[in-house]
Formats: C-alpha cells, sequence, structure tokens
C-alpha cells in the first residue's frame, strides 16, 4: 500500500501508529513504503541503502521475484488448512531442508522464539524421558539472546538487563556460562545438566562469532556427559555465515538446531532440525502449531532456498563480508571490526552508537545499534563491494560528523 492512497500525511501516519500500536523499536522517521534489492524506498521515492535487511532476514534483497511469484501462485490455490492435512508446500520444503543442511527430522514454527522454544522443549522432555524428572537443566552463554518469551528469555544470558526487568520469577533450570570459554561452561554443568544451547555467532549482544575451538569443545564435552547440543541459528543460519548453516562452516554438528529470519524471504516461518532419534521425544499431542509451516510461506521458503543456493549467495556473503570488515577497520574512532560472512560488528572507542546511525540515516544507510558503542550490519547477501564501499564512505562521514571533526 502506497502513503498517498491513505489521503494521510507522514506525520499523520506516524502520529496514528503511536496512537494505537505499543511502541518497542525505535524506529526511522519515514514510512518504509517499497523495497526493491538494495534499498527500502520511503513515500517520497528516497532509496536507503539497507544494511539491516530486515534484522537479516532479506537474504536475496527486499521483493525478490522468484519468492514474490511463489507466494503469488500458492495464494491463489492455498492460504491455510492446518496441520491436520498434508500439504504440498510444507512437505517439499522438510524435505529440503533436511537434505540441504544434513539433518534429519523438522517441525516448524512461526518464529526464531518459537523455534528455540520448541527446542528447549524437547531438551527438556528428552531429559526427563530418559533419564528422570530432574535431568531437565540448559546451560546458555552470557550475552545471548534467544527471545522474548519467558523460556527463551530465561535463556537469553542478559541477568538484570532491561529485556529482563519486570518477568520474574523466571524459569526454573537455566544456568550461564561465558562465552568461548569451554571450562566455563564445563563448570556450570551438573548431574541434573541436559544441554547446553549457544548462538555460533553472538548477534544481539554485540556480533561475537564463536572459535571452532569452543563449538568443538562444547561437542565433546556434551558427548563426554550425555548432553545435547543446541545452536540457535536464527540469524546466523541461511547463508549468513558463509554457508548455508554457520555449524557447516564451524564443521561443528549440533543435536538440534532452530532457524527463522532468512529462512522465509521475508515471510514468516520458521523451524527445528535434529535427529530421528530425539525428535521422537515429542509424541503426538507433546508439541504443535497452527500456523507452523503454513503453505504459503513454505512456498516462499522453497524459492528463497533454491534462489539462495542458485545464486550462491553464502558463497558472495563470506567472499564480500571479508572485503568489507576489512574496509570498516580503516574508519575512525573505531576499537574492533568483529563478525562472519554477513553478519558484521564495529565497536567504536565510545558510546556513539546511537549518533552514527541516525547521522547514517540522514544520508540514506540503514543500521542498527544493539550496543551503546556498537552497531550491527547484516545486509542482504546479495551485497556487492560496490555496495560496501558505499556503506563504509558513509559510515566514515557520519563518524567524523558525530565527533565534530
Amino acid at each position: 500500500m502506497r502513503l498517498k492512497e491513505t489521503g494521510m500525511t507522514r506525520q499523520e501516519m506516524i502520529d496514528t501508529c503511536k496512537k494505537y500500536m505499543n511502541e518497542q523499536f525505535d524506529r526511522y522517521p519515514f514510512i518504509a513504503e517499497r523495497g526493491e534489492g538494495m534499498y527500502l524506498i520511503d513515500e517520497n521515492g528516497e532509496k536507503y541503502l539497507d544494511f539491516i535487511g530486515g534484522i537479516a532476514v532479506c537474504a536475496d534483497g527486499h521483493c525478490p521475484s522468484e519468492v514474490v511469484e511463489a507466494i503469488k501462485e500458492q495464494s491463489e490455490t492455498l492460504i491455510h488448512a492446518s496441520n491436520y492435512f498434508y500439504t504440498i508446500p510444507q512437505i517439499q520444503l522438510a524435505k529440503l531442508i533436511c537434505e540441504s543442511i544434513g539433518m534429519e527430522k523438522i517441525q516448524f514454527q512461526n518464529s526464531g522464539a518459537e523455534a528455540n522454544e520448541a527446542m528447549i522443549k524437547l531438551a527438556r522432555k528428552y531429559g526427563v524421558d530418559n533419564f528422570g524428572p530432574e535431568r531437565y537443566n540448559i546451560v546458555t552463554a552470557y550475552s545471548s539472546f534467544h527471545g522474548r518469551t519467558l523460556a527463551t528469555l530465561t535463556a537469553t544470558g542478559q541477568p538484570d538487563s532491561a529485556i529482563q526487568k519486570g518477568y520474574a520469577p523466571f524459569m526454573p533450570g537455566f544456568k550461564y556460562a561465558e562465552f568461548n570459554n569451554v571450562q566455563s561452561f564445563r563448570d556450570a554443568c551438573d548431574e541434573n545438566t541436559i544441554a547446553i544451547m549457544v548462538e555460533p555467532i553472538q548477534g544481539e549482544g554485540g556480533v561475537y562469532p564463536a572459535t571452532k575451538e569452543f563449538l568443538q569443545g562444547l561437542r565433546d564435552l556434551c558427548d563426554e556427559k550425555g548432553m545435547l547440543l543446541l545452536y540457535d541459528e536464527v540469524q546466523s543460519g541461511w547463508g549468513r555465515s558463509g554457508d548455508l548453516m554457520a555449524y557447516i562452516t564451524y564443521d561443528v554438528k549440533p543435536d538440534c538446531v532452530s532457524m527463522a529470519k532468512a529462512l522465509g524471504g521475508g515471510m514468516p516461518i520458521a523451524a527445528m532440525c535434529t535427529s530421528e532419534k530425539l525428535m521422537n521425544t515429542f509424541g503426538p499431542g507433546a508439541h504443535g502449531t497452527t500456523f507452523g509451516g503454513n503453505p504459503v510461506a513454505a512456498a516462499a521458503a522453497i524459492a528463497e532456498i533454491h534462489t539462495m543456493i542458485d545464486k550462491k549467495l553464502p558463497e558472495n556473503a563470506k567472499k564480500v563480508g571479508e572485503y568489507f570488515r576489512a574496509e570498516l577497520a580503516k574508519m575512525p574512532h573505531v576499537k574492533e571490526v568483529r563478525g562472519l560472512g554477513q553478519l558484521n560488528g564495529v565497536e567504536f572507542d565510545s558510546d556513539i552508537a546511537a549518533a552514527v546511525k541516525h547521522e547514517s540515516a540522514d544520508r540514506h544507510f540503514l543500521l542498527t545499534v544493539v550496543k551503546p558503542n556498537v552497531i550491527r550490519m547484516v545486509p542482504p547477501l546479495i551485497a556487492s563491494e560496490a555496495d560496501c564501499d558505499q556503506a563504509v564512505k558513509i559510515l566514515t562521514e557520519s563518524i567524523k560528523a558525530v565527533c565534530g571533526e
């Protein structure tokens, strides 16, 4: 829908939003009306180079033709039937995902938090069913982010943070350990620990990639103690790391993995993948969803995955991401550049991230802030070196403007 079709001005639309909606985000002060490739376009036709990408969602850019056509075709045939019925897109997608990433079984959800919630439930039920009612503890990492449901919020290792404030008492059974420190995780585990759950690349926590040694150490620890290794790949999965999944990049396979964001090409769909043996823990009625893997979202996801593979988007993310981080490191007031593939973080030498964000927006470049001194950039995986050069140019100008240089 275009703003002119509503008969309202930009400010009137924003005021209507504020009147009726519970605002949780620091929104940019324009209407995101259209999207094309690397760009968001506002109501006046102004283009913004988008390195938010729907928060790591739009892997093939905005409105890729293959996904658009898949949505159109499926929506004219069947939009929803529920999971009481076999639907062709869902079944085809299940096969495509499992065969593409080397997993055996899948269960669909609608969001990353739902997928993580399902993964947590599966691990706890596996522990109780196989080892007794006390074995349900899960160890996660400090600075992690796993979602905003009560269970995933408890799993999020940010005690006393704003996102956890006011929701106590939290669910029992969670402990936190230091990311990239195997001994810290070993110390946090006890005889009632059934699983370790980590992000291969911490996104919301400041963009911290795991080391290969850390993930291998967790794999060995879980094998030694008879525990499950769970990966939250909601943000790092589907091309973002430079492979279809980050565990392929690291060559350290989990027992169970969650996914969402880039999976649907912009449509809301998520999933949890695991082995047949582990998935059998969920018998009939143990877990379910009304909308998970609905035909339209599934059709979009099929188109997105085929396009991602055909266009070699993970390979492009790896190549261009390495180039981008090397260029970012040359900017002024940069303390550290972190990332993998096209999940990039820049830590400044002072708390200027929010100011840089707004200054960059004035220059038609979009990014997110994850800490007072850290910005995150997760562009569509189609981003070229020229796109990255433009991003660095605008960022450099914005940093100098903020710092009065």
